[in-house]
C-alpha cells in the first residue's frame, strides 16, 4: 500500500492559525463563515492542541497559543501581515455577522472593479479576513480598462507618465 504525500481531503496549501482562545475562535468561524469542525484535539492542560475546520472545499488548522514552542497569536505579537481571503454566497450577511460578533471593520463592503463585492475585517483574535462574493464576470479588455482607472484614482496626481 502506497501512502499519498498529500492526504485525501486536504488542499495543497492549508493555513494554520494561532488563536488566543481557540475554542472561542472555532465558535466564531462556525457562526460567521459557516465553517464545519472536522476535528479537535485537546492538550492536557485544556487548551486546544490542534483543530481543523472546513470552509467549503478549504481546510483551516488552528490551535491555542503555545508561547514556549514559539506559537503566538497576532494579538500577542502585535498584528499580522497575513490576510485570509474567503469567497462566500452573501458577503453583506457574513460581514454583518462578523461585526455583530466582535470583529473590527477594516474596509467596508463595496463593489470592486474586478467583479467582486468585498470587505475586510479583523476578527476578535487578531486575524484579518477579506470576504467576498463574485457578482460580475468582467471581460478581459474591460478588466484592463477598469484596473487602469482604479490605479489612476488611487494616485490622482499621476498624469499617466
Amino acid at each position: 500500500m502506497t501512502v499519498q504525500p498529500i492526504p485525501e481531503g486536504y488542499p495543497r496549501v492549508t493555513p494554520y492559525l494561532c488563536v488566543d482562545g481557540a475554542a472561542a475562535g472555532i465558535d466564531f468561524y462556525v457562526s460567521v463563515l459557516g465553517a464545519e469542525e472536522r476535528m479537535r484535539m485537546p492538550a492536557p492542560d485544556g487548551r486546544i492542541g490542534h483543530a481543523e475546520l472546513a470552509i467549503g472545499n478549504s481546510v483551516i488548522m488552528l490551535a491555542d497559543e503555545f508561547p514556549d514552542l514559539g506559537f503566538r497569536s497576532p494579538k500577542t505579537i502585535g498584528g499580522t501581515p497575513v490576510t485570509l481571503h474567503v469567497y462566500v454566497a452573501d458577503v453583506d450577511a457574513v460581514f454583518a455577522r462578523a461585526l455583530a460578533q466582535g470583529a473590527k471593520e477594516l474596509s467596508a463592503v463595496k463593489d470592486e472593479f474586478y467583479g467582486d463585492r468585498t470587505g475586510q475585517f479583523e476578527d476578535p483574535f487578531g486575524h484579518r479576513w477579506n470576504v467576498a462574493s463574485h457578482v460580475e464576470d468582467v471581460p478581459t479588455e474591460e478588466m484592463d480598462e477598469r484596473a487602469k482607472e482604479a490605479m489612476e484614482s488611487m494616485n490622482p496626481g499621476s498624469n499617466g507618465a
